[in-house]
């Protein structure tokens, strides 16, 4: 038997299996597009079915992975928090150990990194990362996706990450020293990320223009992600001046595309004028989580 995949985050995966999801999930893209619906999920017994673990709500994450596995032939199972009380009704060994008897994959969305961790550990079928305080793999590969879409290449190309140092910003910085890129961030003191990874052309400053000069890619999230709300008040305040924006755009490269994985808080992180802009690429981004995702699950649940 072969040894089971899993995709917790970017930086524990392989270059090659990256590349290999990428390319298995552009492929599948232009099928669906072209010609409909491909089966590659639909073997046996009704399909391969991925159980899906939420601790935190999404419009993105659940749409995407439940019409991923339908337009693939499966079916996808939702598990709402109270229905399992992942590490305190239920350890997550024991979860990881009784889906793996009745599931083909397992998808977390969870609040604790280590929930992720211990649910690989003990499955016995691929897990995936759907996003935990750590990382958000499926978001960043996605964003991805869409920029080599948009530019027809990746390598050399620099992305520009303006606001908080959180999950997203972390596996964008590793994708960043997979493919190539150069990673560059502007935040307030105290919300940064540290250079983790060899080989990654990376630098940080507190002044957003600085971060923009000859960038790409324009990158940008919540200042307040869900967990944080008790320092709402405070990280308003220090993330003011982080705003993109119409008048920080003019520091950009008038080539330079705009990204948000969303939900957008329209008005704080961005505005309407940027985000409905004709720079923007937010929404395809949007999309890109149901083509890359189709490519994760044919890799991991059929060697495709």
């Amino acid at each position: 038997m072969a040894e089971k995949l899993d995709f917790i985050s970017i930086a524990s995966s392989r270059q090659e299996t990256l590349l290999h999801v990428l390319e298995v999930a552009k492929r599948l893209k232009k099928q669906r597009k072209e010609t409909g619906q491909n089966d590659l999920l639909a073997s046996g017994g009704g399909g391969k079915v991925l159980a899906c673990i939420y601790e935190k709500p999404s419009l993105r994450t659940r749409v995407s992975f439940e019409m991923a596995m339908f337009q693939l032939g499966g079916n996808a199972i939702y598990i709402s928090p109270n229905e399992i009380g992942l590490g305190t009704r239920e350890s997550a060994p024991d979860v990881a150990r009784v889906l793996s008897g009745m599931v083909d994959g397992i998808m977390a969305r969870v609040f604790e990194h280590q929930k992720i961790l211990e649910l690989a550990e003990h499955a016995l079928v691929p897990v995936i990362n759907g996003l935990s305080d750590y990382s958000h793999p499926c978001q960043a590969m996605a964003d991805i996706m869409t920029i080599e879409e948009h530019f027809g290449k990746l390598a050399g190309l620099t992305l520009a990450y303006i606001g908080d140092g959180n999950n997203v910003a972390r596996s964008l910085m590793a994708a960043c020293a997979c493919f190539n890129m150069k990673f560059r961030m502007a935040a307030p003191p105290g919300y940064g990320l540290e250079k983790e990874l060899p080989g990654l052309d990376f630098a940080i400053t507190p002044e957003p223009r600085d971060a923009l000069r000859n960038a790409d890619v324009i990158y940008t999230d919540t200042w307040v992600s869900m967990g944080q709300e008790a320092e709402k008040e405070k990280r308003m305040a220090a993330f003011q001046p982080y705003q993109v924006n119409a008048e920080l755009l003019k520091a950009a490269s008038r080539h330079a595309v705009v990204m948000h994985c969303l939900p957008a808080n329209r008005g704080l992180e961005i505005t309407d004028e940027v985000i409905d802009g004709p720079r923007s690429v937010v929404f395809q981004e949007a999309e890109n989580r149901l083509h890359f995702q189709k490519g994760l699950l044919a890799v991991l649940l059929c060697g495709a």
